[in-house]
This record gives C-alpha cells, sequence and structure tokens, in this order.
C-alpha cells in the first residue's frame, strides 16, 4: 500500500486536537476592518470548530492527522 499524501493547503489551515476535532480560524480578518466594531474583531480572534459533518471531507485531506 503506498502512502497517502497530505492536502498541504488543508495542513496549514486546520489543525486537528487531541479529542479529534477539527479547529479553524475565523474568516472576515484580513481586510476592511475600519466598518466592523471592536468586539466583532475581538470574537474573530478566537478559533472556530468545523462542522462535525465537514470532518470526515477534512479527515481525507488529512490522513495522518
Amino acid at each position: 500500500m503506498p502512502k497517502l499524501k497530505t492536502h498541504k493547503g488543508t495542513q496549514k489551515r486546520v489543525h486537528v486536537t487531541a479529542t479529534g476535532k477539527v479547529k479553524r480560524a475565523c474568516a472576515c480578518k484580513s481586510h476592511i476592518l475600519t466598518k466592523k466594531t471592536k468586539a466583532r474583531k475581538r470574537k474573530l480572534r478566537k478559533g472556530a470548530f468545523v462542522d462535525v459533518t465537514e470532518t470526515r471531507k477534512i479527515g481525507r485531506l488529512l490522513p495522518y492527522a
């Protein structure tokens, strides 16, 4: 059985926790920040978890995570 390739774009954007959940960064934090409130930008700093329905797809992209 050959080795499976890791999808590098997914590897840079997503981390798998010890419990198996997939953690990601929040979107909308890179530009046009002047119109967004301080509270909104503060909440975007924290990470978020990928939905359970998407974890199987990400598992295929990261076979050794």
